[in-house]
């Protein structure tokens, strides 16, 4: 079921009213069947799998609690790592390995004849498996108790606001939530739904207008040069940002109505002065993940190699991060690209502190967040480009024959232009954020100005909004 469907707007008020009309114990059981609903709409056969490795993510952390010999504990954990991590391959990553080989193969004149499968990636199966991995690491560390209540625990693996596309949640911060009893709060009410509403400004506005212009330039690759692909570039960055921290802003928001209160994924990254800062901002939800649960232990066992063991420690982490966004080589090129970004900045700590004090602080931030964005937008193009061949198409192709013309690119100027305007709203409204909470700020204000913005902002997504019910963009991932 997306957000952004019929279905959801009658799904998401019924469970509301549902969950706080029923007594408290029995609002476990409620939103578990909720959850499980909201997961089933898109492929029955989905539940199986995410049935399966919360009955072993709970098995194991039980296991491991109770085991007092590290032998068995490791057994236990790395048995279940494989079996999540291994269906997580099967599905993401198995077609991808067997091409490649394939490719390896045929380049030795070597004769192979390997099997392909056909079948659709389940939806959210990274973020709920690496919401499982962390939990079963936790306990192994005993930084975490293992939930003995196999209902709540299936809930905070299946919590459908924050299920199909994160934030990825820590079971320490979720789990402890669904046990307290929360009570109808309007103000509560209205912040959440506040904040469902910017989601869906962000995503129906700007994001899938966007993609309109993005689809015809990005699966046109050969019919445009210069201006059309840097125009598309700037605006598929633009619409991936759009696109996912709308998706999180509705379910921090949904999660929010019924008093739960999920991790901030997004923080303005835009407005980042260096890709280190960057990864701080942006999906803070994975960018944490990997630093404790890869980074981190591959940093820790690397100590005595200094220097290279930060390289490795560093090049490992990007490595995972451009994976886990997909099978494709373009990834593992955008991973590189980061890794190698982020090693550059340790190398030129110095140098460039040096620097900031002969240039003027303004002068120094502002080029530092511009240089860090179009870094940014060009690794974007590695998300997007169709193939890598059509990525190094659009790079080499991207400064040719650059002329100040009107192109037909799927939208019509006034569409182009309308976007535009609400990307300096959005962008209006990030620096507005870097003093202020906004939702606050304007729960502050008089009840005129209050609803006028509430009404404009609906007036402006039914009439500029794209109806299309578009899949999110990192439901792909």
């Amino acid at each position: 079921m997306l957000f952004n469907s019929i279905h959801f707007i009658f799904f998401f008020p019924i469970v509301i009213i549902i969950y706080f009309l029923i007594p408290h114990r029995y609002r476990w059981i409620f939103l578990l069947s909720a959850s499980y609903y909201f997961y089933l709409c898109f492929k029955l056969e989905y539940g199986f799998l995410i049935a399966g490795s919360t009955l072993s993510s709970y098995t194991t952390a039980i296991l491991i609690s109770n085991s007092k010999n590290e032998i068995r504990r490791k057994a236990y954990l790395f048995g279940n790592l494989i079996l999540n991590l291994g269906i997580l391959f099967f599905f993401k990553y198995f077609n991808f390995t067997i091409s490649s080989a394939s490719l390896i193969l045929d380049n030795f004149n070597i004769a192979h004849q390997f099997p392909t499968l056909k079948w659709i990636l389940p939806i959210g199966i990274s973020f709920y498996t690496f919401q499982v991995v962390s939990y079963t690491v936790d306990v192994y560390w005993e930084t975490l108790k293992p939930e003995k209540h196999l209902g709540i625990f299936a809930l905070y693996v299946s919590f459908f606001p924050q299920l199909v596309a994160g934030p990825i949640e820590r079971a320490s911060r979720l789990i402890p939530q669904f046990r307290i009893a929360q009570k109808y709060d309007y103000n509560r009410l209205k912040s959440g739904l506040l904040l469902m509403l910017w989601g869906f400004f962000q995503k129906l506005v700007i994001a899938d207008r966007l993609g309109i212009m993005v689809d015809e330039v990005f699966n046109n690759v050969e019919k445009y040069e210069g201006l059309p692909l840097i125009l598309a570039s700037f605006g598929f960055g633009f619409q991936m940002y759009c696109d996912f921290a709308g998706y999180t802003d509705i379910a921090i928001g949904a999660a929010l109505v019924m008093g739960f209160k999920l991790m901030k994924n997004f923080d303005r990254p835009f407005s980042a002065k260096n890709i280190s800062e960057f990864w701080r901002r942006w999906h803070i939800s994975l960018s944490s993940w990997a630093n404790d649960y890869i980074y981190r232990p591959i940093a820790i066992n690397r100590r005595s190699w200094g220097h290279w063991g930060v390289v490795y420690s560093i090049s490992a982490t990007f490595l995972f991060l451009g994976i886990w966004h997909g099978a494709k080589m373009a990834f593992i090129l955008f991973g590189a690209f980061m890794g190698l970004a982020f090693y550059f900045e340790i190398l030129t700590k110095n140098i460039r502190k040096k620097l900031s004090k002969k240039i003027p602080d303004v002068i120094y931030n502002n080029l530092s967040v511009v240089l860090t964005f179009c870094f940014f937008i060009f690794t974007s193009i590695f998300f997007r480009g169709n193939t890598t061949l059509d990525v190094f198409r659009i790079i080499g192709k991207m400064f040719t024959n650059i002329e100040l013309k009107w192109y037909e690119l799927g939208v019509s100027k006034f569409e182009l232009f309308s976007v535009f305007i609400f990307i300096i709203v959005l962008e209006g409204v990030h620096y507005f954020q870097r003093k202020h909470k906004l939702r606050e700020w304007l729960a502050s204000k008089p009840f005129f100005i209050r609803w006028s913005v509430y009404i404009v902002l609906v007036f402006i997504i039914l009439n500029f909004g794209e109806f299309g019910e578009k899949q999110f963009i990192y439901f792909d991932f």
